[in-house]
This record gives C-alpha cells, sequence and structure tokens, in this order.
C-alpha cells in the first residue's frame, strides 16, 4: 500500500479547494425558478441540467451508467476489474418542503486473473441503496444538503463479487452553487448487521468530496474522488476522479456524456494500481407529476 501521506495530501486539496467557495455570500440559488423545468428536462436548459447533474440530491428522475476499469490487481500485478454501475436516481416529492431522493447503485462487475490461476469471474455485485431527505429550499447562505439511511443488500452472484453481508448505516451530503461551481461531499458509514458469519464484518466509511465547474454551453469540467476507509484492516482505497460531460439531445430526451481518467493514489495491498479509465452516460427522464 502507498504512502498515507498521499492520502493526506489528496483529502487536503480538497478541503483546501472548497472552503472558499463555501464561504462566498452572494446568496441562495432561485431553486423554486427551476422546479417547473426540471420536472420535464426536453424543455429545461442544457446548463442548468448540467449543473443540476452535479448536485446528488437535485429533484431530477435519472438513470447514469457508469463504467469503471482498473488495472494492476493481485499479487502478480495483471489482474484487472472492469465494473458497469446503473445507478438510478428517483426522487419523491414529501409535502410542501422536502424531497426523498432514492439513488441506487447496482453493480455489473467483471474481473479477470484478479488471482493467480483464477481467470475470469463476473456477475452482479452487492446493491447499495441509499435514500436522502432533502430540503427543496437551500439554507440562508445558499448550502444544499441531504441526509438518511443507506443499505448494503448482499446481492453478489459470486462470492468474490460481494461481501457476503447484510449492510445498514448512515449518509449525508452537503453542497453550494455559486455561479459555474459546484463544490461539496457525499459520506456515508455502513456496518455489517447480518450474514455470513464466516465472511469479515463490514465497518466502512466512504468520503466522497466533488468540484465541478459548468459551462455556458453545458460541459462540465469535475474533480472528485470515492476514498473508502475499511475500519477492520485500517486500509485506504482513494481514486482521483477528473473527468468532462457535456449534455445532448437524443430526440427529446437530454443526455449527459462523460468520461475521463482516475489515479490510485492509495490502495490496500493487492488492490487497483496507477491509472484507471471511467466512461458513461446519464439518462434524464420527466418527473412524474403529483
Amino acid at each position: 500500500m502507498r504512502a498515507q501521506f498521499q492520502t493526506a495530501a489528496t483529502l487536503a486539496a480538497f478541503v483546501a479547494l472548497s472552503t472558499p467557495l463555501f464561504a462566498l455570500d452572494d446568496g441562495p440559488p432561485n431553486y423554486g425558478a427551476l422546479e417547473a423545468e426540471l420536472a420535464n428536462p426536453a424543455t429545461s436548459g442544457d446548463d442548468d441540467l448540467a449543473q443540476q447533474l452535479a448536485n446528488p440530491v437535485a429533484a431530477l428522475v435519472s438513470v447514469p451508467l457508469q463504467f469503471n476499469l482498473d488495472e494492476n490487481i493481485g499479487p502478480n500485478g495483471h489482474g484487472t476489474r472492469s465494473v458497469l454501475n446503473v445507478q438510478p436516481v428517483i426522487p419523491f416529492s414529501i409535502g410542501e418542503d422536502w424531497n426523498l431522493i432514492s439513488r441506487t447503485i447496482i453493480p455489473f462487475v467483471k474481473l479477470n486473473d484478479v488471482m493467480p490461476g483464477s481467470g475470469e469471474t463476473s456477475g452482479v455485485g452487492d446493491i447499495v441503496q441509499s435514500f436522502f431527505f432533502s430540503p427543496k429550499a437551500s439554507t440562508q447562505r445558499g448550502v444544499i444538503w441531504g441526509v438518511g439511511p443507506v443499505f448494503l443488500l448482499p446481492t453478489a452472484t459470486e462470492d468474490t463479487l460481494g461481501a457476503g453481508k447484510w449492510g445498514a448505516g448512515i449518509s449525508g451530503v452537503a453542497l453550494r452553487q455559486s455561479g459555474p461551481w459546484t463544490v461539496g461531499g457525499l459520506a456515508n458509514h455502513i456496518w455489517s448487521v447480518a450474514g455470513d458469519q464466516d465472511r469479515p464484518d463490514i465497518n466502512q466509511s466512504l468520503l466522497q468530496p466533488f468540484v465541478t465547474y459548468t459551462t455556458e454551453n453545458a460541459w462540465s469540467f469535475s474533480l472528485s474522488s470515492e476514498s473508502t476507509y475499511n475500519r477492520e484492516t485500517e486500509q485506504w482505497s482513494v481514486p482521483v476522479n477528473g473527468s468532462v460531460s457535456k449534455i445532448v439531445r437524443l430526440g427529446p430526451l437530454p443526455v449527459s456524456l462523460f468520461g475521463g481518467v482516475r489515479y490510485w493514489a492509495d490502495s490496500p495491498e493487492f488492490g487497483p494500481q496507477d491509472w484507471g479509465l471511467r466512461l458513461g452516460m446519464t439518462v434524464l427522464l420527466p418527473r412524474p407529476e403529483g
């Protein structure tokens, strides 16, 4: 595993980027004016949609398809892992003041030669289901936030593709959008609550800081991490992701196409090393009325 100072430096850099923007005080963005537009993405401005996609608790119905490729895995460093994450996001209105945002991650995983002589293993991994209760209005300083439960479902079709445990915990997100900038972070912690007694317990944190700059012609440039810390093994996994996305139209539906690279600043023993790839698309759908 790489030296831990790389992990600390990565997280410190995100904090340094985030602090000045959260300190700005130009008033909260007018999300009420956007609500009617965003109920039907086909009639919304592409730049508005691009910026709202940078918000994990935006009231948008979307289906992101995210492909990740990581290499140099395993004792001999010859293994690869490819994952297609299907990540539907569905908002529900709760009265006049609150939204409930459902975010699901369904991974389709393929492992190649991760262990010497293991060959190829593919199938569905464990599903992560998060719910965020989020106010429809931001705070006076323009901070958007959400909090709620997160669940781990042992849906893996092969032992090597999942943890074999049921898990539960808490998840939260906070961000601020000022002009073209979106700066924030998402975090959760999951504990195992049931499952195969012969499998290791789960006691793991996720830290996901993110910074996005969106242009007037619906290009977005993002820097993020999806750092996890396993408290059972005391090991970090720190991929740093840089990506570019663009809103295009497929008939009446807006679609965000994105691509980028990732660098593993830290990983467990036999984990991914060096560079990886991320590609995908997000389809935006009309929000049901009522």
